[in-house]
């Protein structure tokens, strides 16, 4: 494994950190201006239907994927353009 690898490691984990914590704000943003409501429904959540969980759910899979992907890339971007190596 290449020195570049093994140093981007615990930046690619602190940024995994960042991305989730904007992820789930960006989620809790969108789903109150789509759902009107603050939280989103859980999938044991009696009181809600099937269509507005699965929903839920994968609207919040698509936008932990894409935040999480944005950062990841950005991140790399970063390293190529101080160090000359791309870490992926």
């Amino acid at each position: 494994m290449q020195a570049s690898k093994v140093a981007y490691k615990p930046v690619g984990f602190a940024l995994g950190a960042v991305s989730g914590a904007v992820a789930s704000t960006v989620f809790k943003q969108v789903w109150k201006a789509i759902g009107h409501e603050d939280d989103a429904p859980d999938a044991t959540d009696q009181d809600r239907s099937w269509r507005e969980v699965l929903i839920a759910a994968t609207l919040q899979g698509a936008i932990f994927a894409a935040v999480k992907a944005a950062v990841d890339r950005s991140g790399a971007s970063t390293v190529h353009r101080l160090t000359g190596t791309w870490p992926g």
